[in-house]
């Protein structure tokens, strides 16, 4: 198998769905969501005055390190991740992987 890496995106709740089927387009062969909370927005409400929902979901996808780019772009637009409070997208690499054999076919 090819080098891998897991794209991460932490976005506001409700937005998931909609960014996975934009990146499903894009290449992702398939994603998880996950639902999580977030601990540091009491400290930006105290300094920003601004309300951001706890409540997250956190979308991986596995994708081919040479071609993960498009699916990583378009979940930055479909997210809005460029805007301010609209959530976070990173990469990990991933090795011992086991489990998606059938993408080698």
């Amino acid at each position: 198998m090819k080098n891998i890496l897991c794209i991460v995106a932490i976005v506001e709740r409700g937005k998931a769905d909609k960014i996975v089927d934009k990146a499903k387009k894009a290449g992702a062969k398939g994603a998880t969501i996950l639902y999580g909370r977030g601990t540091g927005e009491s400290e930006i409400n105290k300094f920003l005055n601004i309300h951001i929902e706890a409540s997250k979901e956190v979308i991986l996808v596995l994708h081919e390190e040479e071609t993960y780019r498009p699916i990583f772009d378009t979940i930055v637009e479909a997210g809005r991740l460029n805007d301010p409070g609209t959530g976070i997208i990173f990469t990990i690499p991933v090795s011992n992987l086991l489990g998606l054999h059938h993408r080698e076919k």
